[in-house]
């Protein structure tokens, strides 16, 4: 690597650490002197290279993740009140909420709520979705409450050929190493090969790929429904130990503890938005769970090339609370 990759590389670490900060704390004031300390830069200069490597300003993009954020909400937490929201989010008034919303979304946030998000949703998967003709589309979900495993409440899904379970456990929390990509990503199976490869040229020479709890999975930080697609996270990862370090490009992440909804599947790469759809359409609306303000993630079981058909053994994990 020569002087230019590793000075820009090691830029990009300090804005993904920045990036990660924000995310963490979306309800909290953020600051420029408190975020360029963390990114080691002067605040002068941290302006101007994170506009560089992102695209926006400082603080467009933090308003951004809020509306998004906050857009989200609006729809997972109906009872809510929508000033109770703004704040939560970090603004400082319902008044500058509603202006910001409005400028965003093209609309109030309780036409949003009300059910303008769906003119969003339908376009957004006009653009994700080639064939909606898929096995999954017929999902029909029988729900047994008194199906118990070892403690654990499983869900049964009949599709005209295909079974999945669904299953609420909680996990403790762990850490990661990981690669980020920003945009496009829906059924693009080559930008997924290539980033796994390049975490897995780094991993590899670490002892990472060997140990028996070593795990590679996606993060999905922004929920494609309400976030441009140019604008979406997504973080390729593998399981690290605390003790492992990380260097250049490559970041580390806290996986939240908690309750989360794992989804079996097997599955061609074209299949992977209608598992999706399976689960946050199907499943979700009769489990008595809600999604909970936490990254959704696909964790992946399997080699590929090692099965016989192919196929990709993944579990698709929401973080869910109750209802």
């Amino acid at each position: 690597m020569d002087d230019n990759q590793k000075f820009r590389t090691e830029y990009a670490a300090r804005i993904n650490r920045v990036i990660d900060y924000i995310e963490r704390n979306i309800d909290q004031k953020l600051t420029l002197d408190d975020l360029a300390r963390i990114a080691a830069f002067s605040p002068f200069h941290f302006h101007r290279i994170f506009a560089t490597f992102t695209g926006e300003t400082l603080n467009r993009y933090i308003n951004r993740l809020r509306l998004q954020k906050a857009a989200s909400m609006l729809i997972s937490t109906p009872d809510k009140p929508i000033t109770d929201i703004a704040l939560d989010m970090g603004f400082s008034a319902s008044s500058s909420f509603a202006r910001a919303f409005s400028d965003y979304y093209g609309m109030s946030a309780s036409d949003w709520r009300s059910g303008g998000w769906k003119s969003n949703i339908g376009k957004m998967e006009s653009n994700c979705r080639e064939d909606m003709s898929s096995p999954w589309k017929d999902v029909e979900v029988e729900i047994d409450y008194k199906s118990f495993r070892a403690g654990k409440q499983l869900w049964r899904f009949k599709m005209k050929e295909n079974k999945i379970n669904v299953e609420v456990r909680t996990i403790e929390k762990f850490e990661v190493a990981y690669i980020r990509h920003v945009g496009p990503y829906a059924g693009d199976a080559e930008l997924f090969r290539s980033l796994f490869e390049k975490l897995a040229r780094w991993a590899a020479p670490r002892g990472l790929l060997s140990r028996p709890d070593t795990m590679f999975l996606s993060i999905y930080h922004d929920d494609p429904n309400i976030c441009d697609e140019d604008s979406l996270r997504t973080s390729i990862c593998v399981r690290i130990h605390p003790d492992d370090k990380v260097d250049g490009e490559i970041g580390r992440m806290e996986i939240p503890a908690g309750q989360y909804a794992f989804a079996h599947f097997e599955l061609d790469p074209s299949e992977y938005g209608d598992a999706w759809g399976a689960v946050m359409g199907g499943w979700l609306p009769k489990s008595g769970f809600q999604c909970d303000d936490r990254p959704t993630m696909e964790w992946y079981m399997n080699d590929p090339e090692s099965h016989p058909e192919k196929k990709h053994v993944v579990e698709i994990v929401i973080p869910v609370k109750p209802l």
